[in-house]
């Protein structure tokens, strides 16, 4: 039996997520996913092809921004803090494993 290595629900970061982040990072999930429900919308309602992409390339545009974003507190606590206790090495592998995924 394949191991789970998917840890989005076990995890915890040792630093948590200023409050204002927190909420930033929740209303823009939010938008997103009322860009989504449009997108469904959108197919449902059997609208013009040009449009839909329109509305895929904004809901990419925000999921990049809202991983960009991440990808930056990621940086300045998780990894930092690793830097500090002079043990980066895996911080750094798991993300550069997650940019390439992010990126591929």
């Amino acid at each position: 039996m394949a191991k789970n290595t998917n840890h989005a629900h076990s995890r915890h970061k040792n630093t948590p997520r200023r409050d204002s982040l927190n909420a930033d990072l929740l209303t823009r999930l939010s938008r997103a996913e009322g860009q989504l429900r449009g997108l469904q919308k959108m197919i449902g309602e059997r609208a013009y092809c040009i449009d839909v992409l329109q509305q895929v390339s904004a809901v990419r545009r925000a999921l990049d921004k809202l991983a960009l974003i991440l990808i930056r507190d990621h940086l300045e606590t998780c990894v930092s803090d690793a830097m500090a206790e002079r043990k980066p090495g895996d911080k750094v592998r798991e993300l550069i494993d997650t940019l390439d995924r992010f990126l591929a």
